[in-house]
């Protein structure tokens, strides 16, 4: 072997060395970056919710945060709530009960003499689904007020309720009319008396209210992009969870609001497999949350705590950088959207609206 090809060999090793040098080096200052940014003496914006400052040095461009429909739009659905009204049975709307008029077609059964809750909770837990709606019953009790079946109980009256719209779609032909021969069977072993509403006018309720929700299914989303060398994902898991996002069994982070529900959730952005990210996207489910928890307020804070703490950008998802004033005006319409949610009588975060958004 000649001297030229002995040099070459050993300028190949050498090269071979600095690229997995360089490897490990960038490996080790994403770590230690993470780790950094959640043991410093940062102020938690979650937790110390004073007014942030605007680190964002770029021109202002309006972003383009995503709507999952094409506008906000405000005008409130007094066709639908007309037409609920009208067919509103006996007793006004219990939204807080797993049967409501609003969102639900509502069927009376009556007993010809008061059946105990015991027996129904067994045969009703049979009936739960027609295709992807859902199905609930309440009954009606001995001092005439509607209530959930109950062990000990005994009831008069059922009324049977089949969700209209969900995000899958409205309530269909084919839906309905398998909820119709569920209950049919409910009153041939019960000998009693249903009052089936005309499915024409079913589907054209159900429709409308479909309306409502495509144009109020608004989701909103800010990111957070690495302004050096990705993160370690490993790292930044342990970090986040420390910070209070709570992992759930299907992967997902999540804000929790203090009472079993969340304010929005965060992505990685990776595949399983992968070991770094250079991109965290938060998202706000705007109809899901009530407006009494600024959960847009709480993320935008989140989003610029996390862009301090790690050496980010907060950035739309054309990768624009958000200015705090651009903030401040997704914040505006946020509360005009509310506002139409509320005059439409299914207020965001509210029962109506978390099973209609479901």
């Amino acid at each position: 072997m000649t001297d030229f090809e002995l040099s070459l060999i050993a300028v190949g090793g050498a090269f071979i060395v600095l690229v997995i040098g360089f490897n490990k080096w960038q490996e080790y200052k994403a770590k230690k970056s993470v780790d950094q940014a959640f043991t410093g003496g940062h102020d938690d914006v979650l937790m110390n919710p004073q007014e942030p400052s605007d680190r964002t040095d770029h021109v202002r461009h309006e972003p383009s945060l995503d709507f999952q429909s094409e506008q906000i739009n405000t005008e409130p659905l007094h066709t639908y709530a007309d037409a609920a009204k009208a067919d509103a049975v006996e007793s006004p709307s219990h939204d807080d009960l797993p049967v409501d008029e609003l969102i639900d077609c509502v069927v009376p059964i009556e007993f010809e003499t008061p059946v105990r809750g015991e027996k129904l909770l067994e045969e009703l837990s049979a009936y739960k689904y027609v295709g992807k709606k859902p199905v609930h019953f309440v009954g009606l009790d001995h001092s005439g007020a509607r209530a959930e079946i109950a062990h000990g109980g005994a009831y008069t009256s059922l009324f049977a309720g089949v969700q209209m719209v969900s995000r899958s779609g409205p309530l269909n032909e084919l839906e309905y009319s398998e909820f119709v021969s569920q209950l049919r069977m409910l009153t041939e072993r019960f000998n009693a008396h249903a009052d089936i509403p005309d499915m024409n006018r079913v589907m054209t309720i159900a429709r409308e209210l479909h309306q409502f929700v495509a144009e109020h299914d608004a989701q909103l989303s800010v990111n957070v992009v690495a302004n050096g060398a990705p993160w370690e994902v490993a790292s930044l898991l342990g970090a986040l969870e420390k910070l209070g996002f709570d992992m759930r069994p299907d992967g997902r982070l999540l804000m929790p609001d203090g009472e079993g529900g969340a304010l929005f959730s965060l992505s990685l952005n990776v595949a399983i497999s992968d070991t770094s990210t250079n991109r965290i996207t938060l998202l706000l489910d705007v109809p899901c949350v009530t407006p009494e928890r600024d959960a847009f307020g709480a993320m935008a804070a989140c989003a610029k705590s996390l862009a301090t703490r790690l050496g980010g950008t907060v950035v739309d998802d054309g990768g624009q950088a958000i200015s705090k004033a651009a903030l401040d005006d997704i914040a505006v319409q946020v509360q005009d959207f509310y506002g139409a949610m509320a005059e439409a009588q299914i207020p965001a975060g509210s029962l109506r609206a978390q099973r209609l958004f479901s």
